[in-house]
């Protein structure tokens, strides 16, 4: 399907130089790949959170807690 996209100047210039590279004239090919690793990348991260959520109530609150304090202690030391 043909549509029109705005792009900033500079994407489009790297663009057409990896088509270029690739031995392609214009950058659909391109496009195509990248909105399909988009597309799956979003799809993991949906099912990902609903298996996160699926998890809800399988800790103990008093479990719940120790888990969040050891998981704030690590946060911490990331600094």
């Amino acid at each position: 399907m043909r549509t029109t996209v705005e792009i900033r100047d500079e994407y489009r210039a790297r663009l057409l130089e990896i088509a270029a590279r690739r031995g392609e004239k214009g950058f659909s090919h391109l496009l195509d790949e990248a909105l399909s690793l988009y597309l799956e990348s979003m799809d993991r991260c949906n099912e990902d959170r609903q298996r996160a959520l699926g998890l809800h109530g399988v800790l103990s609150e008093d479990e719940a807690g120790r888990f969040e304090e050891r998981v704030r202690t690590l946060r911490e030391s990331w600094r």
